[in-house]
C-alpha cells in the first residue's frame, strides 16, 4: 500500500486519466475532489461493496428456481424446433437482362 501525505490543493494522479485532489480537510474528515474519463466508474467504498455483493447473489442460481422455470417451458424437442437464426438463405439468383 502507498501511504501519501496532501495539503489542501495537492493531489496524486493514478495513470493518465485519474487525479485525486484533496479539497477540504476538516477535523477527520477529508474532502477529496476525484476527476477521471467517462468511462471510468467511481464509487464510494461501501457502495461499490454492495453492488460487488449483489453481483455474487446473482450470479448463483437457486436450484428450485431453475427446475420451476423448465417445468414451465416444458419439454424441448430438439429434433423439430428451429433455430431462426440458423435459417439458410439463398442469395438471389442472377437475373438475365
Amino acid at each position: 500500500m502507498l501511504v501519501l501525505t496532501r495539503k489542501v490543493g495537492e493531489g496524486i494522479a493514478i495513470g493518465d486519466d485519474v487525479k485525486i485532489l484533496v479539497m477540504q480537510i476538516k477535523g477527520k474528515q477529508v474532502r477529496l475532489g476525484i476527476k477521471a474519463g467517462p468511462a471510468t466508474i467511481v464509487h464510494r467504498e461501501e457502495i461499490y461493496q454492495r453492488i460487488q455483493e449483489e453481483n455474487r447473489r446473482a450470479s448463483v442460481s437457486d436450484e428450485r428456481a431453475v427446475n420451476q422455470a423448465s417445468q414451465l417451458i416444458g419439454p424441448q424437442d430438439q429434433t423439430t424446433t428451429r433455430s431462426p437464426l440458423r435459417r439458410h438463405v439463398r442469395p438471389p439468383k442472377p437475373s438475365d437482362e
